[in-house]
């Protein structure tokens, strides 16, 4: 035990901050060129930092390739717990000025586009009117896999948006629903839909539907509403994930689609959106807050979330 303890003084004495800075640089860009770029130091100072941390830690951390350098195992392993270290010094950081000034903080938060068409915004809102120095990185990613990435990097303080992912089988991650978002049909006030004094699902088998893709999650669940009223499923005319671009196509009045309650709850006014008076039995998508276990936010970040449950509880009487 004193030699392993040995050994441990001797990293913390000569392992230095800004040498394991450059590590986690040359991991973002993959070249001792750009990461001297980056940092605004010589390239040899480059090579030297990461010299002096071989020598200390024993071991290879980077091999040269074709494109660059990357990481060996040993590397990899560094930088995986190097980052962890500067995100709870950042945290710390964030803590010590929160102490005089609680909402002066900074939030990151990962989300999809979906949650930007209406929730995320309304919450940032709200947030800000209370909190008028807090500061805002909102990291919207293309897949739900890529937010889970963004988190367990620690780029992102939490995630907040639909839980399609289950995270019951992660050890490193807790999971918080904060509300059901049911799912409607929708389109522009003033369209041919709304015109019409009776509206079936079937009188919609030949509209221009912009509706998530097949390799969609959402798109299986039409699929079966409409199945269960024993009609077959609509062809999309436009088939994305944007629901910035369905509700675009949807303004225009020539196109259906499906949105979340909370979307057309918040912006439907906004976008001249309107729910189509056909119930679709489609079940509603869980919304919530994925953190990572034993990782301590700052208070401007848990006071964030704390509004993000306020404004669920207010929405979820409201989109059923």
């Amino acid at each position: 035990m004193a030699s392993k303890n040995k050994w441990d003084e001797r990293v913390l004495r000569r392992l230095k901050l800004r040498d394991l800075r450059v590590l986690l640089a040359i991991a973002e860009t993959g070249s001792m060129g750009k990461t001297a770029a980056q940092l605004a130091i010589s390239q040899p100072a480059v090579s030297k930092a990461i010299g002096e941390i071989e020598h200390v830690v024993g071991v290879r951390l980077l091999n040269r390739t074709p494109q660059g350098v990357e990481p060996t195992l040993y590397g990899r392993a560094l930088i995986k717990w190097g980052s962890a270290v500067f995100d709870d010094l950042r945290q710390a950081m964030q803590e010590i000025e929160a102490l005089s000034d609680p909402g002066s903080g900074e939030v990151r938060l990962g989300t999809t586009d979906s949650m930007l068409g209406g929730f995320v915004p309304v919450l940032i809102d709200r947030f800000s009117r209370q909190y008028p120095k807090a500061v805002f990185e909102v990291l919207p990613a293309a897949t739900f896999a890529d937010q889970y990435v963004e988190l367990r990097e620690r780029r992102i303080d939490f995630i907040l948006g639909r839980l399609a992912t289950p995270t019951s089988g992660a050890t490193d991650l807790d999971s918080d629903v904060l509300f059901r978002d049911p799912m409607f049909l929708a389109a522009a006030v003033g369209s041919e839909w709304h015109r019409r004094r009776k509206l079936s699902l079937s009188d919609l088998s030949k509209a221009r539907w912009s509706i998530p893709p097949d390799s969609s999650f959402v798109r299986p669940l039409i699929v079966d509403a409409f199945r269960t009223a024993g009609l077959e499923p609509p062809s999309h005319t436009v088939g994305s994930n944007s629901v910035q671009l369905a509700t675009a196509l949807l303004a225009t009045g020539r196109f259906i689609g499906v949105l979340s309650g909370s979307t057309l709850q918040l912006s439907g006014k906004r976008l001249g959106l309107k729910r189509l008076p056909i119930d679709l039995p489609i079940r509603p998508l869980t919304t919530g807050i994925v953190r990572l276990k034993n990782r301590t936010l700052s208070p401007t970040a848990e006071r964030f979330i704390d509004c993000a449950r306020d404004v669920a509880r207010q929405l979820a009487g409201t989109t059923s």
